[in-house]
């Protein structure tokens, strides 16, 4: 029976889950759920409505990093994420703790829901909150990025690990609504992420995505020309 994945196509963490499944070589099966109104039935996955879940033969998951580390640990002939050491583990969960903490709220919250979902769904953007974003906030973080890779084509290591997956999901969210990483400023990230972008796992996703993205785009546009 194929691993089963709850959740919308464009959060960044089930993009982080299917990442990790695609990355590991593993079957699996999306089942959209939309978050803030989830099915009942989806409650006795996550009680907090949340998404992703994962549900893998009898046993049920939430939290993709929770599920992403399940995997790894299961899965223990594919592709390791977590990195071969401690030190290397340690290092990488904090990195994916400070893209689902730290970038997220600014990219994803920040940006793609002010410019892509509130427009959709008849809201208006929020520009101050994308401007402050873009120009206060996430350049502390991207010069952090910036230095945790130096020359390296990889977070930790000289292998992939769900560091840059994690990194590299929110990036994602943040081109869906509209902005870059700026190469000239942050060369190294930029060239990551571009890496990134060009893995089979990502190409495999970012098509289905950028029509989502474009459709929702068009709602917003015919949303604001009739109001």
């Amino acid at each position: 029976m194929p691993i089963t994945v709850f959740g919308a196509p464009l959060s960044p963490f089930v993009r982080k889950v299917r990442l990790c499944l695609q990355e590991k070589g593993l079957d699996y099966g999306l089942e959209v759920v939309m978050p803030f109104t989830p099915p009942e039935w989806y409650l006795q996955l996550n009680p907090l409505g949340r998404i992703p879940a994962l549900k893998d033969e009898d046993l049920c998951l939430a939290d993709s990093s929770v599920i992403c580390q399940y995997l790894d640990e299961t899965y223990g002939q594919t592709a390791q994420l977590y990195g071969d050491s401690p030190a290397d583990r340690a290092q990488i969960r904090w990195l994916e703790k400070y893209a689902d903490y730290e970038l997220a709220p600014l990219t994803t919250f920040g940006i793609f829901r002010n410019r892509v979902l509130k427009p959709s769904s008849g809201k208006p953007c929020n520009e101050e909150t994308v401007q402050s974003a873009l120009n206060e906030k996430l350049p502390p973080h991207f010069d952090y990025l910036e230095r945790q890779l130096g020359e390296n084509a990889f977070f930790i290591g000289e292998q992939l690990s769900i560091a840059d997956i994690a990194v590299a999901c929110q990036l994602i969210n943040m081109e869906h609504g509209g902005e870059m990483i700026d190469a000239g400023r942050w060369p190294a990230l930029a060239a990551h992420y571009s890496r990134m972008k060009a893995r089979e796992s990502v190409e495999n996703l970012l098509p289905g995505e950028q029509r989502m993205t474009a459709k929702l785009i068009e709602m917003g546009r015919k949303a604001t020309s009739a109001n």
